[in-house]
């Protein structure tokens, strides 16, 4: 059996910080993949639902706006002020777990708008979670959480999330016929 030495208090702090610097680099690595995969999807092909029970990827970049808000902003603090400058009440409601696709684009906010709401969600973020102690990190949740019932838990989560649904994007993009990204 490996014996380590346990930290004292003052590397504890530096161990624990860490945990949040890890779970933001989850977010960015997830969110630079997603951009890779929308990057030649032409807006024609954003509300196209390529077989039955297949959504659009429309639907699954809204609804990673709509999540990624949700995991690292109202969980971590409530609803704020600037949260109506992030995103509407009723992007959130079209894009929200359990809402079916629509495949009209007439329908739907365009794709310029489905990602400038993605990118100002994921900004603000970023500039936010700098901010949380570990004590709060620690904080519980209540459900529906994945995994760990903290707000760490649902930092963790949102990249998982994200990749989840890079996946589905990535199936989308082959039934369109285009090429895996490498």
């Amino acid at each position: 059996m490996i014996n380590t030495p346990h930290p004292d208090e003052s590397n504890r702090d530096v161990i624990n910080s860490n945990r949040l610097q890890s779970a933001v680099k989850q977010i960015e690595f997830a969110r630079e993949y997603t951009k890779s995969l929308l990057a030649d999807v032409g807006d024609e092909e954003w509300f196209i639902q390529p077989g039955e029970g297949v959504t659009h990827i429309g639907w699954q970049v809204g609804h990673l706006a709509m999540a990624q808000y949700g995991l690292t902003m109202f969980r971590m603090r409530g609803r704020q002020p600037i949260d109506t400058e992030l995103m509407s009440s009723s992007f959130r409601k079209r894009f929200q777990k359990g809402t079916i696709p629509d495949p009209d684009p007439a329908n739907n906010p365009s794709p310029d708008e489905i990602l400038a709401t993605l990118d100002r969600v994921h900004v603000q973020a970023l500039a936010e979670l700098p901010q949380y102690t570990d004590q709060q990190l620690d904080e519980p949740v209540e459900m529906p959480y994945s995994a760990y019932a903290t707000k760490l838990g649902g930092l963790l989560f949102c990249s998982a999330h994200e990749m989840l649904h890079a996946g589905q994007v990535g199936l989308i993009r082959r039934l369109l016929g285009k090429e895996p990204i490498r």
